[in-house]
Parts: C-alpha cells; structure tokens; sequence
C-alpha cells in the first residue's frame, strides 16, 4: 500500500498546520465540486485528473491531520498513523488502483468526511486536556 502512494507524495510540500489544513479542505470543496459535475456527466476521463489531485489532498490531510510533515523520500508508513478513518488502507488501496470510477470518488470523499470528524474529536481532547493542565 505504501508503494502505491509514494507518487502522490512527490506533489506534497505542506508543513502540518491548522492553516493548511483548512486550505487543503478548501482545495478539496473546489475539486469535489468540479468532480460532481464530471461525474453527473459520466466524464471519466476528465475526472481523472481531479481524481488525482484529491488523493493528494487526501494524503496530505492524513498526515497533517497526525501532526507529521510529509516527506517524499522517507515517508512514514500509513500504519504508523494514529488518527485514519476505519479501513483507510484497503479503501484508498481500491481508490488508487481505479481512481477514475464514480464508486472511488465516493470512498475518497468518505475518507474526508470521516477524517475532517477523526481531526475534530482530536482537537476537542487536545483543547479540553490543555485547559485542565
């Protein structure tokens, strides 16, 4: 699995920041949206590219979403992660090897959804341990 995505991490670049990942969310809403339209028109071949750049959105938000940098050529394995929605590898394994299917663009914008709650319940735990310390 992480064969698959060290493609992607050569496009990658952010530091893990509260700022970055709302910018890459941002990103995500724009493609999501652009992506919907191709798909509603069953446009596949000019899905894929989008396809593409949200699986660099994804990735890059898993790891900034751990705190980590990402980094192309020493990148960290996708198991060592803490926080990564339920059985991320084996759907985003399925999303990389047929990534212009309607079905794949569903996962992939699932993954989002359940990462966006995962960082969230993250930072309420941070919040609320750092105001008892």
């Amino acid at each position: 699995m992480d064969k698959l995505i060290i493609p992607y991490l050569k496009e990658l670049d952010l530091e893990a920041s509260e700022e970055n990942i709302s910018l890459l969310l941002s990103k995500w809403d724009g493609v999501k949206s652009e992506l919907e339209i191709h798909y509603r028109n069953r446009d596949q071949q000019s899905a894929l590219q989008l396809m593409k750049k949200g699986i660099v959105y994804f990735i890059q938000f898993l790891y900034c979403s751990n705190d980590r940098q990402v980094n192309s050529k020493e990148p960290i394995p996708l198991n060592q992660l803490e926080i990564k929605p339920v059985n991320f590898e084996e759907r985003l394994t399925y999303i990389l090897s047929r990534p212009s299917l309607f079905h794949s663009y569903r996962q992939l914008s699932e993954l989002f959804t359940e990462q966006e709650k995962l960082f969230a319940k993250k930072n309420i735990v941070k919040k609320r341990l750092s105001q008892k310390g």
